[in-house]
């Protein structure tokens, strides 16, 4: 299946679901910076999944390009689907095409498909490093990227890792990191802190006892929510 006739399907497969009725709801969400075709999430998934599941992906290449078919598409159902594309092949992705997920992150980008390709960068990452423990020198350096939103998968790649976690690259990024303003940044850092913390809270703890004065009072509230001592 060409990426052309992907986009083709996937715009067939949602068209029957659109609801004109409830897109200025979803649109109003993302504070009114996307249309939508008013196509709730469990729907989606599962009006698309048929034609995810005929699509035969040659390569990493052939993916992307899949991906980059929908994305342009002039809805952000269509971005959505492009993410959840990615996510489920994720597999056939390797090192080299992380600089291509991070120039999808920075295109049309609000923390709800940024998120997803975070995931999918940190599912490839954590295979690679695996046989190449310089992986995620990949993330150090979108660590200083100009888009902060390139940053923020940076900062949240390795969620879910839990004893995998490169612990020094994490309380390293979100010291890096603590000095911005920008509220999805600040809310990156204690997430990332937080996910950890299920696995490592007295890492975690010891962490916000040394460095915690030079985060925002966002990050440290996000970051302590299950170390009580720490509230």
């Amino acid at each position: 299946m060409t990426p052309k006739t992907f986009a083709k399907e996937i715009k067939a497969a949602l068209a029957p679901h659109a609801d004109a009725q409830r897109a200025p709801a979803m649109r109003a969400y993302m504070r009114d910076q996307f249309d939508f075709v008013g196509v709730p999430t469990p729907l989606r998934r599962q009006a698309v999944l048929p034609v995810f599941k005929r699509l035969e992906v040659e390569n990493a290449e052939h993916l992307l390009a899949c991906a980059n078919a929908v994305w342009t598409m002039p809805a952000r159902e269509y971005q959505y689907v492009a993410t959840d594309l990615l996510a489920r092949k994720w597999k056939t992705l390797a090192v080299a095409d992380i600089t291509h997920l991070l120039e999808i992150v920075q295109r049309a980008c609000w923390w709800d498909c940024v998120d997803p390709l975070a995931g999918v960068v940190g599912d490839v990452l954590k295979v690679a490093r695996t046989h190449t423990p310089q992986a995620q020198a990949t993330m150090d350096a979108a660590l200083q990227h100009d888009s902060l939103w390139v940053r923020r998968v940076a900062m949240i790649h390795q969620l879910g890792w839990r004893d995998h976690t490169d612990e020094t690259r994490l309380f390293g990024y979100a010291r890096s990191l603590a000095n911005e303003s920008d509220f999805f940044i600040r809310k990156a850092i204690g997430w990332a802190l937080r996910d950890y913390a299920w696995h490592a809270p007295q890492a975690v703890s010891g962490f916000l006892s040394v460095s915690g004065d030079i985060m925002s009072p966002l990050t440290v509230r996000e970051a302590s929510k299950h170390l009580p001592s720490i509230r």
